[in-house]
């Protein structure tokens, strides 16, 4: 299959509203993310952080920043507050090129996000 544009989905909670503690969790998921589907960084060509309303204490893509992801474009918005929604998250959108086809990519959810998308390979 050749190369083409693709996007990756991620999500994961955060218990505190600290910035060391949200960083570690935009860390780990992003590195989830990377690992379980051989994304090397010069595949990825942007990235979109989403928060819920409830995160005050930093950007998600600072974390990003500090891993590497400082020439790639980032940026931030909030999620729509839906009551019932999973509190204290952020979700990933990672636009990659890869080889592989959708049906190969594995989303990553971590912590309170698990089940959120239970329809996407894991």
């Amino acid at each position: 299959m050749p190369t083409a544009l693709r996007a990756l989905r991620g999500a994961t909670t955060f218990d505190v509203d600290e910035e060391h503690h949200v960083h570690e969790r935009v860390v780990e998921l992003l590195e989830a993310m990377c690992e379980r589907n051989g994304v090397h960084h010069d595949d990825v060509v942007s990235i979109l952080f989403t928060a819920t309303d409830d995160l005050h204490s930093t950007f998600p893509a600072t974390g990003a920043r500090k891993i590497g992801f400082g020439d790639v474009p980032l940026i931030c918005a909030r999620e729509l507050d839906v009551h019932g929604a999973t509190p204290r998250c952020i979700r990933i959108l990672m636009h990659l090129t890869t080889d592989r086809s959708r049906a190969e990519l594995r989303h990553v959810y971590l912590h309170g996000a698990v089940g959120l998308r239970d329809d996407l390979p894991g």
